[in-house]
């Protein structure tokens, strides 16, 4: 079997879409479809089916995929590492979302990026969860951290680190409302403050609203940023109530510019996750990385 009609189906799987895989392989969309009409002949079965948007793999093409995609990936490591430069450092591509990325992952892997004969390049970018798994699933990414696990065996997913969110805001909202208030009347004592997000859905919010107190929030977002860094900037600036990953606001409890405006007994938890694509453990620089970053997360909790 053509190794480049299976390096062109592998694509194609991962990709979704002739057209996004034409692109990654810097074809042309009829040579795309032209490789997978042959290597369908040569098997005598589809590995796809067309839809209005992309393509679906088949029983079999998912099958295919499983088997293939860790071997290829492995040649292309080979190819790109060089068998002869032992010296030159590989590169680990890693994406995940900003906040955590910057403030837990990139810290922990700076220390393996030294040159001891194990060190590796490092390269990161930031986005959602649906952003770094389709990259990911595309090759673009060696390893990506999500908070959504994914389906199907394309992606092997390992749970790192659940992530508390407390409900905060500046001292003078907290005095403004009163513990004993909020005690008694519990959210709709809130609804009269702003509130600062992420999205004018109010993601965060609305999920601890949801999880705390089996409600939806009656508030619409005040102030919108797209950074959980800037949210909490501008919490503390007293803009209005946020809610925030314990782990970001550790620095502004200690200095006092910003408290906790409920307590919950039980308060509410996201997963993060290690995902890389199945059989690329076999990879030495991804192995350490994900074995190192599992370690580390030990203490994040």
């Amino acid at each position: 079997m053509d190794l480049a009609l299976l390096r062109t189906f592998v694509t194609v799987h991962r990709a979704g879409s002739f057209t996004r895989a034409a692109a990654l392989l810097g074809l042309s969309q009829p040579a795309v479809t032209s490789q997978i009409r042959t290597l369908e002949r040569q098997l005598g079965k589809p590995l796809f089916l067309r839809q209005a948007r992309g393509v679906t793999p088949t029983t079999i093409g998912d099958e295919l995929a499983h088997k293939a995609a860790p071997h290829l990936d492995a040649l292309v490591e080979i190819a790109e590492s060089g068998l002869d430069d032992e010296s030159s450092l590989r590169t680990l591509h890693l994406a995940g979302p900003p906040e955590f990325t910057a403030e837990r992952a990139l810290p922990a892997l700076t220390e393996l990026t030294g040159d001891d004969g194990q060190g590796f390049a490092l390269r990161a970018s930031f986005g959602t969860a649906e952003e770094t798994l389709e990259g990911l699933a595309s090759g673009h990414h060696d390893l990506a951290i999500s908070t959504a696990r994914p389906r199907g065996a394309l992606l092997t997913a390992t749970p790192l680190c659940d992530e508390e969110h407390v409900l905060v805001a500046a001292p003078r909202w907290v005095e403004r409302i009163g513990a004993e208030a909020l005690r008694l009347k519990g959210a709709p004592a809130l609804e009269d403050l702003p509130v600062v997000e992420v999205h004018e859905s109010l993601p965060f919010v609305s999920r601890y609203w949801a999880s705390v107190f089996d409600s939806r929030p009656a508030a619409s977002g005040t102030v919108i940023v797209p950074d959980l860094r800037a949210v909490l900037a501008c919490t503390i600036a007293g803009a209005g109530l946020a809610v925030l990953p314990r782990y970001l606001c550790a620095a502004a409890f200690d200095d006092g510019t910003i408290a906790t405006l409920h307590d919950p007994a039980v308060p509410p938890l996201r997963t993060y996750f290690l995902v890389v694509r199945t059989g690329t453990l076999a990879m030495p620089h991804i192995a350490r990385a994900h074995e190192w970053l599992q370690r580390a997360a030990t203490t994040w909790c």
